[in-house]
């Protein structure tokens, strides 16, 4: 898989998903670390990667275009250690299959996973 590291995410994220097998940039190494969120998820989009941040705003860009991807994997709930980061996102990989991490926000806190299928639309007119 391939993944795309914004800001808010410590950079050792990359060595950790590369360690995997995975490819991973971060923003800043491409030149997008001041970019708009909506360019990230085009780019995501354009290169088929998933999104590793801490920012909310993710969520509700992907909700308000009813797309099904980039997926997204969000930190909340507080301030993360490197190794806090890299051990949460061990755990998303080795919980949550491949094929539904392109298609869903995966929220991470310190005690639980949550995945919500993309897009989102769509499962809140299920409800």
């Amino acid at each position: 898989m391939k993944f795309l590291i914004d800001m808010p995410v410590s950079p050792e994220l990359v060595k950790t998903l590369e360690q995997r097998g995975h490819a991973a940039v971060h923003v800043q190494e491409i030149g997008l670390a001041g970019a708009e969120d909506s360019e990230i998820v085009s780019r995501a989009r354009q290169e088929a990667r998933i999104i590793v941040t801490a920012d909310l705003d993710f969520g509700q860009l992907l909700a308000l275009s009813n797309a099904d991807g980039p997926g997204v994997i969000l930190f909340r709930g507080g301030n993360y250690s490197e190794r806090e980061m890299c051990e949460l996102l061990e755990r998303v990989l080795n919980s949550v299959e491949n094929t539904v991490l392109p298609h869903a926000i995966c929220v991470i806190d310190k005690n639980r996973v949550r995945v919500t299928r993309l897009p989102l639309k769509r499962n809140l007119e299920r409800e």
